[in-house]
């Protein structure tokens, strides 16, 4: 079964080589790959991994996204809702969590160390609840 993404690959990388007068040889000496690998490749015998990918694009001087897209733009990418950071993420970073964990803090650097372990493990034993 061929897979359509690795022939897409392989016609574009063909294509961008034959479009920039470079030959296999060419590719093989800028990249350190072998020829047949880089033929094995251009035929889809072979799927390369993004690092080859990388060093394809890199030899060619295109940029990565162009073995996968014939546009000279990058593709517009799509209205994706906006990724929460790890910041955004962890609790008692902000606003009303932060002041309590602030509090939290503050009260546990007046306690002595027993009693300090003696809080957490009660914390552990209602967080597994």
């Amino acid at each position: 079964m061929v897979n359509t993404n690795a022939m897409i690959i392989c016609d574009r990388l063909r294509a961008l080589r034959e479009s920039k007068k470079l030959s296999q040889g060419d590719i093989e000496k800028r990249t350190g790959l072998l020829r047949c690998y880089i033929s094995r490749v251009e035929n889809g015998h072979t799927v390369p991994s993004i690092e080859t990918l990388e060093k394809l694009a890199r030899a060619m001087e295109v940029p990565l996204y162009q073995l996968f897209y014939d546009g000279e733009e990058p593709p517009e990418l799509p209205n994706l809702p906006k990724r929460k950071t790890a910041d955004d993420i962890a609790w008692g970073s902000k606003g009303k969590e932060a002041r309590l964990l602030w509090r939290f803090r503050r009260l546990l650097s007046r306690t002595k160390e027993p009693d300090r372990r003696l809080l957490l493990y009660m914390a552990q034993k209602m967080a597994h609840r």
